[in-house]
């Protein structure tokens, strides 16, 4: 399975449109992997998990073609994470599309959004709200929907996700993971595990994780056996607020054996 990252950055994106801080001034000038769209992934070509606004300039950017997505997951509401408005752009007057339906998973609050967006347009997407810690078969996968600790107004979902044999944690924009979501990743293993570190070393780890939460994750899942042999663990979802810049990273999460993720990397598992 290829796992491809498409964008790493929190909402601002880095450099950040108008911000001055320093590290956007250094990812200014530096570029290259300091230089991070909105968080999204894609697994093969055929699931997709988030729909941001750089969805546009990610298949400008990666050659992709958006129609070859079957399964679409949605974390949650928030604009970085569900820019609904460009969902209308399949809709049958904006696009030609081809029969073949996109499938999206999510819960009501994102499904909201997106029907607003489409306003009655005819569209060939269908619907399918989940449950946490309930599976559910996709087309191209078995997805589980975890609880996450991210907006307390909202149900933010992480993905447990099976494909081709291999077994994913999608732990975006997760908070330090709720109780429920603990207990059910205790008897589980993966082959990849995908954690956010959003707020660097601030001190709180409630809404997003910092540096000390992903380090503790990853202690817990090599203690309790939920890392296959030769399991990858990569972070994503920064924020330049957080003052790190990718060298500054990896030099934290490498000796750890956490890999940091950076827009464009493809993993092959």
């Amino acid at each position: 399975m290829k796992v491809h990252f498409l964008g790493t950055a929190a909402f601002e994106g880095i450099p950040s449109l108008f911000c001055q801080c320093l590290t956007c001034k250094q990812a200014r000038e530096r570029g290259g992997k300091n230089r991070r769209s909105r968080t999204s992934v894609m697994f093969d070509h055929d699931l997709k998990v988030d729909f941001p606004p750089d969805t546009l300039m990610h298949s400008f950017q990666y050659g992709l073609d958006m129609n070859s997505v079957k399964d679409l997951l949605i974390t949650h509401s928030h604009s970085d994470h569900l820019y609904a408005e460009d969902m209308a752009i399949r809709a049958k007057g904006y696009a030609q599309s081809g029969e073949e339906a996109m499938h999206v998973y999510g819960h009501d609050l994102p499904f909201r959004l997106i029907f607003q967006a489409l306003n009655g347009l005819e569209h060939n997407y269908k619907f399918h709200r989940v449950i946490p810690f309930q599976p559910v078969q996709t087309q191209t996968a078995t997805i589980v929907p975890l609880l996450a600790d991210h907006d307390s107004l909202e149900t933010c979902l992480l993905y447990a996700i099976e494909k081709n044999g291999k077994t994913v944690l999608y732990g975006n924009d997760s908070g330090w993971f709720p109780d429920e979501t603990w207990a059910w990743l205790k008897d589980k293993q993966f082959d990849l595990v995908i954690l956010e570190c959003t707020t660097g070393r601030v001190g709180h780890r409630n809404n997003h994780m910092n540096v000390d939460a992903v380090l503790e994750t990853k202690t817990w899942m090599d203690e309790v056996g939920a890392l296959k042999p030769g399991a990858k663990v990569f972070v994503t979802h920064f924020s330049h607020n957080a003052g790190l810049l990718h060298e500054d990273l990896v030099d934290i999460f490498g000796p750890h054996g956490i890999e940091v993720a950076y827009d464009g990397l493809i993993v092959e598992l």
